[in-house]
């Protein structure tokens, strides 16, 4: 399936261990900030929510945290050692830590995140080399810097990669395709293991939505692909 410039599928061993994988795309231009006071009170908001209503046992039975975490065990990888994403951003709150201020990108892709359970990339797409993006599983010792973790090992995570390697996995994207203030092309890749359609579709549009927001991005593009 194609999103302007790029083509994204699915590797037959990614597909024989998760058969229920759905994802979506979001491409949009966009104007980076270094914060955003609407932004921040929307995320204020929902860590009140999530600490009065969670727990670390109720945080791992979310059904999109779940079946990620599950994708892990089929694939081999401990999913409490290398959490998902989405679910290390909440078991932060609910330790009382609040989340990082990187800009308003990184942040923004974070609150989705935490409001729907999904683990999401979020890539400069003028960084991503090559028009082909393929979802895989990570091999011994392949090379993979995440973000701000040093070298990490993903031999048996999920794994997106473009022409040069890996650019991102539902526990850390790389360094090599983050997003900064420079960014003026965001592709936020929105990982389903639910195969809920209906919550990946909600999902996709609170993104195209909040990007609209606060990061003046006139509409972008949405792609669906299996």
């Amino acid at each position: 399936m194609s999103i302007l410039m790029f083509h994204l599928t699915l590797s037959p061993e990614l597909k024989s261990y998760c058969p229920e994988y759905r994802g979506a795309a979001v491409l949009a231009n966009v104007t980076n900030t270094p914060y955003s006071e609407g932004l921040w009170q929307e995320i204020d908001s929902f860590t009140q929510t999530l600490r009065a209503s969670e727990t670390a046992d109720s945080i791992k039975q979310q059904p999109a945290i779940a079946a990620t975490r599950e994708a892990y065990r089929r694939l081999g990888k401990d999913p409490s050692r290398y959490r998902p994403s989405a679910e290390a951003l909440r078991r932060r709150l609910l330790r009382g830590l609040e989340l990082y201020r990187i800009d308003t990108l990184v942040d923004l892709i974070n609150l989705v995140s935490l409001r729907t359970g999904y683990s999401i990339g979020g890539f400069d797409a003028d960084k991503i080399q090559g028009a082909d993006l393929c979802l895989g599983v990570g091999q011994p010792n392949e090379p993979f810097e995440g973000i701000g973790r040093g070298m990490l090992n993903i031999e048996g995570l999920p794994v997106f990669r473009d022409a040069a390697g890996g650019i991102g996995t539902p526990t850390s994207d790389n360094e090599r395709t983050k997003m900064g203030l420079s960014t003026r092309r965001i592709l936020a890749i929105i990982n389903g293991y639910d195969g809920n359609g209906q919550r990946l579709h909600e999902a996709a549009s609170m993104t195209q939505e909040l990007l609209e927001r606060y990061a003046e991005a006139n509409g972008g593009e949405i792609v669906f692909f299996e």
